[in-house]
């Protein structure tokens, strides 16, 4: 069989598996995709009586590739058939056996070497051969960073600052001990306001996505402000929770605040079935060295660890701290929506700076959460308040599904209820808003900037 020589064929595939960290058998494969898009190319060109050639007329030709000799060969699967019409495709039953093959049947397929010779490749093929080699190994490593790092999705990696491209920080990740590095893009959305990045500084990270697809640039997107990085941290940090003693129930993060006045806030939310266990304690440890080490890998983040309660008036007590809470009304179940009553130096502290505290108690919680002045709430006045709205809304709703129940099909009937309510929930708590005046007053006259 006739080869095409490539010297230094063996060098090449052993410097680009080194270049590109990419396993060799992965290099041959890219190399033999590339050389038999050449050979179309090259084909292409001599087609003299210019026939169409279908984007799938080549599917039968192969490229053997050979390492040691340094060279390849193209060959091409025929079918064997009595009368060729397509002599890339079959081949005569007649031919065959004056080749050797007495045995052959008319329907069987032979592998036979077309390979050009090696003055007749072509200028244009060999270029064409460079750009496919080039796409084929680009592809060939977005493969294999995909497959290294799906499976690490959602966990905590060790980067370190290569360079800045806009606005991102392009890092350098590894899968693990030993493997090598690869980029992943920090976003500005996802970094922490309290990070100096420097070339060369190093970071914990969240991965958060692997990209799929051909796009340019790094495939894997990380994250500074995740709330998965905290709960990495604590559970790397505090043996109770990897033990499962301890359990982190839920997370509330504010890495960026919508204001350059407030600076970045978690509230985490933990649990035990350990009686002799307290779960906040385990998580801040002896002088507070556990949530320190936490602390200083956030750059300073402040960081609330509440106990977490089924009861939904504890819990959302318990949410707003470092306020002291006096009473917590559920006003509405259903809406979720809840009046905490507070003294009147606690307001402040209750609400927040610009309303960070009791904005994270509410996304921990799932309750809306009003803070009220304990001295001048009228609990008389809010019930009524919270009836009459319910009361009113109420008989909207039962009109208004006797409507839709004649005209909706059985199958869709429970669709439009379900919009009503809405609604109707949202007509509630927008009217109980409404009535609302003393909420804005006390934020305004009590708050003090400088008060966390």
């Amino acid at each position: 069989m006739s080869m095409v020589s490539l010297p230094g064929l063996k060098e090449l595939i052993e410097s680009i598996s080194r270049e590109r960290n990419l396993p060799r058998v992965a290099v041959q494969s890219a190399i033999r995709e590339a050389l038999l898009k050449g050979y179309e190319r090259y084909r292409r060109a001599q087609n003299l009586d210019k026939k169409q050639f279908d984007e799938d007329y080549f599917e039968n030709f192969d490229v053997q590739l050979d390492a040691e000799e340094e060279g390849f060969r193209v060959v091409a699967t025929k079918t064997i058939v009595e009368e060729v019409s397509n002599t890339d495709h079959e081949i005569a039953l007649q031919q065959v056996q004056d080749m050797g093959g007495e045995e052959a049947q008319l329907g069987q397929e032979v592998v036979l070497d077309v390979t050009p010779d090696q003055g007749e490749f072509g200028r244009m093929a060999a270029m064409q051969t460079k750009q496919v080699l080039a796409q084929k190994l680009r592809d060939q490593q977005r493969q294999l960073i995909q497959e290294e790092f799906q499976d690490l999705e959602s966990t905590v990696l060790q980067a370190r600052v290569l360079r800045f491209e806009r606005q991102s920080v392009i890092l350098a990740v590894s899968s693990g001990f030993g493997q090598p590095e690869v980029e992943a893009e920090l976003p500005k959305r996802e970094q922490l306001p309290n990070d100096n990045y420097r070339i060369g500084a190093t970071f914990k990270v969240y991965l958060k996505k692997v990209s799929q697809g051909q796009q340019r640039g790094p495939q894997l997107l990380v994250s500074r402000a995740d709330a998965g990085l905290v709960v990495y941290l604590f559970a790397n940090e505090v043996p109770e929770i990897e033990d499962e003693v301890v359990r982190i129930v839920a997370v509330a993060r504010e890495a960026n605040p919508p204001s350059r006045h407030v600076g970045p806030r978690t509230k985490i939310a933990v649990d035990t079935l350990d009686r002799d266990v307290d779960p906040v304690g385990a998580c801040i440890g002896a002088r507070g060295s556990r949530i320190q080490v936490v602390v200083n890998e956030l750059r300073g983040e402040k960081i609330d660890v509440i106990r977490w309660s089924p009861d939904p008036a504890t819990y959302i007590a318990n949410a707003l701290s470092p306020a002291r809470v006096d009473e917590v009304r559920l006003m509405d179940p259903e809406t979720r929506q809840t009046h905490v009553l507070v003294a009147e130096d606690q307001l402040s502290l209750a609400i927040g700076k610009e309303g960070q505290n009791v904005r994270l108690a509410a996304r921990l919680t799932g309750w809306k959460i009003d803070i009220k002045d304990k001295a001048k709430y009228d609990h008389g006045a809010e019930d009524a308040k919270f009836a009459a709205a319910r009361a009113k809304y109420a008989a909207e709703l039962n009109e208004i599904e006797e409507e839709e129940f004649e005209e909706e099909e059985f199958e869709d009937e429970n669709q439009p209820q379900l919009k009503v309510k809405d609604d109707l929930n949202n007509k509630i708590e927008q009217d109980i808003e409404e009535d609302e005046d003393i909420d804005d007053e006390l934020e305004d006259e009590l708050y003090d900037p400088d008060e966390e």
